[in-house]
């Protein structure tokens, strides 16, 4: 065995015991982050009434009256879902309800045609399916003393879906420029999604964009450090939360598994 390899099972092992020894609390700081954005932008629809509708109406001229419906829409469908997926209740529900918040947004605010935003509503779709995903339950067999096709469950197939769809938050990340760190950062974090859409060592993957991400969206969002007459300040907020939405998706693949399609289920059987 090589020593890359030595390194890389190691790491594997520290991993593997950090998370057994949080494995009761992980499932819960993954949903509580992925439902973060939702939970905020809720609030903020609350806070904001006024700005929001009467920026709807200017944006669309679609009158006070539809322009405070969407902004009732937001703030209930949010806080609703966001409720609903803490308490673990009717999650198939909840997902429902975020999505169709998900797609009214991309819409009302024209995110469909900016590349950056739609990318990232596409990871968090991905961790939307992953909420799904954990409230399915695997499948059994109809008949007694056969084994079920574990791979063909409808669990299997929402883990491959939102595993891919999280890794599109990285390439909103990406930056060109004639800078060597730069190179190594888009480097390492384009082999590590490519890990993860693949499923080979997808957990320690996970962990490691997990810190990565979280360094970044710290960094970079740091929204309470601007005053709140600075109009950026929004678009940092937006932004942080819904990085922390993605990491809470990646969390959630951490303690879920890769599923079934994944190179890291096959090796069990070679």
């Amino acid at each position: 065995m090589s020593q890359r390899d030595q390194l890389i099972n190691k790491a594997e092992d520290v991993a593997d015991q950090a998370l057994r020894h949080g494995k009761h609390v992980l499932p819960h700081i993954a949903r509580l982050c992925l439902i973060s954005t939702f939970l905020e932008d809720g609030i903020r629809m609350w806070m904001q009434w006024n700005e929001q509708r009467d920026y709807m109406n200017a944006t669309w001229r679609c009158g006070r009256f539809l322009a405070a419906l969407f902004v009732f829409l937001n703030l209930v469908g949010q806080l609703s879902g966001c409720a609903l997926v803490l308490i673990r209740r009717h999650v198939s529900v909840a997902c429902g309800i975020l999505f169709g918040v998900i797609v009214l947004q991309s819409v009302a605010y024209s995110v469909l045609w900016d590349l950056k935003f739609f990318l990232r509503n596409l990871a968090l779709t991905g961790g939307i399916i992953l909420l799904l995903a954990e409230s399915k339950s695997e499948g059994r067999s109809l008949f007694a003393g056969l084994p079920s096709l574990g791979e063909n469950t409808p669990k299997t197939y929402l883990q491959l879906s939102g595993r891919v769809l999280l890794v599109f938050m990285f390439l909103t990340l990406l930056r060109f420029e004639m800078s060597f760190l730069l190179f190594v950062q888009n480097a390492v974090g384009t082999a590590l999604v490519l890990l993860i859409a693949i499923g080979y060592k997808t957990k320690l993957a996970s962990l490691i964009l997990v810190f990565w991400l979280t360094v970044l969206n710290f960094y970079n969002n740091a929204w309470w450090s601007i005053p709140e007459y600075q109009y950026n300040r929004d678009f940092l907020k937006y932004d942080f939360f819904q990085t922390l939405s993605v990491i809470g998706g990646l969390l959630l693949v951490v303690a879920l598994g890769p599923g079934g399609y994944s190179m890291d289920e096959h090796k069990k059987k070679w």
